[in-house]
């Protein structure tokens, strides 16, 4: 009977013990996509969920909007009670379903919010990377149906690429960026439909409150939605 591999220092024999109990975990659709051609860009990724769970640590009921395959929704997971995560695309949600682990459940719903608010109610929200694919013309409806999933005392943190971004982005990049923004654009949508809003910069893995033309990424966070 052939010897049970051991790791040669003992902390490391959970990583195989792991690996016999559930398998070895995998990337999602869209993260092995990163992994393949821009390695660093799913560092960014999980960047900006790492600031979103910083955020919205502590809320009991989460709303994500636009999870795409849900790989970065777990960094949320750690520091929120649930999180319902949609998207509008049933393939994404498939992918994320066949992943899912059992010890992170994770409320997965195919929902296009252009259609109407999420059923339910949340005391946060987040969209990142959602806001740039959704055309001007339906922006409001969209903020306006998340807002609406929201309890009079909700935040929402949306993140998109700036504008200024968009003349270094590559062409897979900028597929289906149709709606970047500057700063005072994005704060400006984001107070038509909050009573509080605030804005940060980022760059690469780095959250700042510096010049932001010179922002890669944009970060806002809306606070007390305005019920319209």
């Amino acid at each position: 009977m052939a010897k049970k591999a051991e790791t040669r220092e003992p902390q490391y024999q959970r990583c195989l013990d792991l690996k016999r109990r559930k398998g070895l975990a995998s990337l999602g659709l869209g993260t092995s996509q990163l992994w393949s051609d821009d390695p660093r860009h799913l560092l960014f990724l999980l960047s900006r969920y790492k600031f979103a769970a910083k955020m919205l640590a502590g809320r009991r009921r989460v709303l994500e909007a636009g999870c795409g395959d849900a790989f970065a929704t777990r960094l949320v997971q750690q520091t929120v009670g649930r999180v319902t995560a949609v998207d509008f695309d049933p393939v994404f949600i498939a992918d994320a379903r066949a992943r899912q682990d059992p010890d992170w459940p994770l409320d997965l719903r195919v929902h296009d919010l252009l259609r109407g608010p999420v059923p339910g109610r949340f005391d946060a929200a987040y969209a990142l990377d959602v806001l740039e694919h959704v055309p001007a013309r339906d922006e409001d409806r969209f903020l306006r149906h998340v807002a609406r999933s929201l309890t009079p005392d909700g935040i929402l943190l949306v993140g998109m690429p700036s504008i200024q971004s968009q003349a270094h982005a590559s062409p897979p990049s900028k597929a289906g960026h149709v709606n970047c923004k500057d700063q005072p654009a994005l704060q400006a949508l984001l107070e038509r439909h909050f009573r509080g809003v605030f804005v940060f910069s980022m760059n690469d893995e780095v959250v700042h409150t510096g010049f932001s033309p010179m922002a890669h990424y944009l970060l806002a966070l809306g606070c007390r939605p305005r019920r319209r």
